[in-house]
């Protein structure tokens, strides 16, 4: 089985590159051409789509996942142009491609297509109606998968982290390390879920027998704020020696940090089908991101 990985640099595809190799052949795509260490790999810019399809004909893979996408969702609000083309328009090419020659497509797509004024986990069934320029091109892109009729898989995922790429796990541990006291937004609930776990449950679906094509949710169990996410990052960094000291956390209202972009207020995602479907179980929120620490101090000690 031949595998193409699109976006293999970004914090999810960079996790993909560990989780894929085990099902087959993997060939991997960035912006520029070259992996994070400076090897060479497969060229594929999401801002020229004409040239996404030629490389699905040349490199003929049995399964592409999509691990790119426009996520500056601030700057989304000002580029409007280049979130679509990235996030709709090459996705839809991408689909299209994928179709002509029987190719399964994984996309990742995301909560923001909620207008959080949900009270309970959004399920895969309940109404879109993103908030901003990101979240709408995301959801045009999840349509456009969909309306070139091939074989397709899209995994909806919420508030993605890791110690790789520019997430919020790496900002709070940067800044724990630079200040007495933090101040992160209380007033927005989500399920934090990391860049591991979107790659192992990917991983795993893929060995799978696809049944029909679909969209699933894929997010850790429970949820927390920004800023209950940031007092257990700070934990966990200094209890395995990644922090000298806990720096407070104290919690703040969104009206404090006004952004360009409006962000749902709850935009939890309920990923039940996606367990019983594929009997495929995911942890708490809690037990991910101690996983991710984990894995980092053996890697370190």
């Amino acid at each position: 089985m031949r595998i193409l990985l699109l976006g293999a640099n970004g914090q999810v595809g960079h996790a993909l590159r560990e989780a894929l190799p085990a099902l087959g052949e993997l060939a991997c795509a960035t912006r520029g051409g070259r992996l994070s260490d400076g090897t060479s790999c497969e060229r594929a810019d999401f801002d020229q789509p004409d040239a996404l399809a030629p490389l699905i004909a040349r490199v003929a893979p049995d399964i592409v996942v999509n691990a790119a996408a426009y996520t500056a969702v601030d700057r989304a609000e000002d580029d409007r142009e280049a979130a679509y083309r990235i996030n709709a328009e090459a996705p839809g090419v991408l689909a299209a491609a994928c179709a002509r020659r029987g190719a399964l497509l994984v996309h990742y797509s995301t909560d923001y297509v909620f207008d959080g004024r949900g009270t309970r986990p959004y399920r895969e069934d309940d109404s879109a109606a993103p908030l901003g320029v990101y979240g709408a091109s995301k959801l045009a892109g999840e349509q456009a998968v969909r309306a070139a009729g091939g074989r397709h898989m899209i995994l909806r995922t919420a508030w993605v982290y890791g110690l790789h790429g520019h997430n919020f796990l790496r900002s709070i541990l940067r800044l724990a390390g630079e200040r007495d006291e933090l101040r992160v937004v209380d007033d927005q609930i989500g399920t934090p879920t990391s860049a591991g776990l979107v790659a192992r449950t990917t991983g795993t679906l893929l060995t799978q027998q696809l049944r029909r094509s679909g969209t699933w949710h894929l997010a850790a169990r429970g949820e927390t704020s920004w800023h209950g996410l940031a007092v257990s990052i700070v934990e966990h960094a200094h209890a395995r020696g990644m922090l000298d000291r806990i720096p407070k956390v104290a919690p703040v209202a969104s009206s404090e940090y006004p952004s360009r972009a409006s962000r749902p207020a709850y935009s939890c995602l309920d990923s039940g089908l996606l367990q019983r479907e594929f009997l495929t179980p995911l942890p708490c929120w809690q037990d991910d991101l101690a996983r991710v620490f984990d894995t980092e101090h053996g890697r370190r000690g």
